[in-house]
């Protein structure tokens, strides 16, 4: 199959200030991220960004980059108006890959891409793992999936879901369940034309609560294919703590 790799990114963070031009041993993460997500199978890989800086780095590195607007309230509508400029539409495939991801793993982004083409019922597709401890379990930062039989979406949630009933009471481990808890990888695929519409959409009151903009998806009667990967994701940056693990990882550019 083949499909577009879109990589929004913007310079505003509370966390991290200027977080896409962080350095990462010799390289601004943003990157980093680009060079990563270059070794999968995309036809072509986009970064979508609201300032000058992530621009003209990514452009000296030999990334293409397409500058946006920089009022859109979410990453959805970055990815929207990326697709138009690009003349992307349809049944095109667009798998959004976030900027603060630079140990992002090339065939799980393959694989979340063949997981939308394998489900042609499904307008999007994400990815998810089994959760190996409690911690992940109860942590309400750790969103948390259960699927259908056919391995579609049926919700997202912060708290630990499914609840198995018994298990704490009777001594048995939540983790043991079958199926075991999914913790969501926040990895998306999309056929382009969805893209386009899903900012229309109006915000659902479960996204709300949540806090989790999938869930208009599911509250507008889509569906979303969920690929599970054997392993976890690398670590991802919204800290100074995360950047500092995550250089700790990546070799200096000689």
């Amino acid at each position: 199959m083949t499909y577009t790799i879109l990589v929004p990114a913007r310079m505003a963070s509370s966390r991290l200030p200027n977080k896409p031009m962080a350095d990462i041993n010799g390289l601004p993460m943003i990157v980093r991220v680009a060079q990563r997500a270059a070794l999968a199978s995309a036809t072509r890989v986009v970064v979508a960004a609201d300032h000058a800086d992530i621009i003209d780095a990514c452009r000296t590195h030999g990334i293409e980059a397409l500058p946006t607007r920089a009022d859109h309230p979410t990453g959805s509508d970055r990815l929207a108006e990326a697709c138009a400029l690009l003349g992307l539409d349809g049944d095109d495939v667009v798998v959004n890959v976030q900027g603060d991801e630079p140990l992002i793993d090339p065939e799980l982004i393959d694989a979340c891409a063949l997981a939308l083409a394998r489900h042609p019922d499904c307008v999007m597709s994400t990815a998810a793992h089994a959760i190996d401890t409690l911690d992940d379990l109860d942590n309400t930062n750790v969103v948390k999936v259960v699927l259908d039989a056919q391995g579609r979406a049926l919700y997202f949630s912060r708290a630990s879901i499914p609840w198995w009933r018994d298990a704490r009471t009777a001594g048995a481990n939540p983790l043991s369940a079958n199926p075991p808890p999914l913790r969501h990888m926040g990895l998306y695929a999309y056929h382009a034309g969805f893209l386009r519409v899903f900012p229309s959409l109006p915000i659902s009151p479960i996204e709300t609560i949540e806090a989790l903009e999938q869930l208009r998806v599911l509250w507008h009667g889509h569906r979303i294919a969920v690929h599970i990967s054997a392993s976890r994701p690398g670590p991802g940056v919204d800290t100074p703590q995360d950047l500092e693990r995550v250089r700790a990882l990546i070799p200096q550019v000689s």
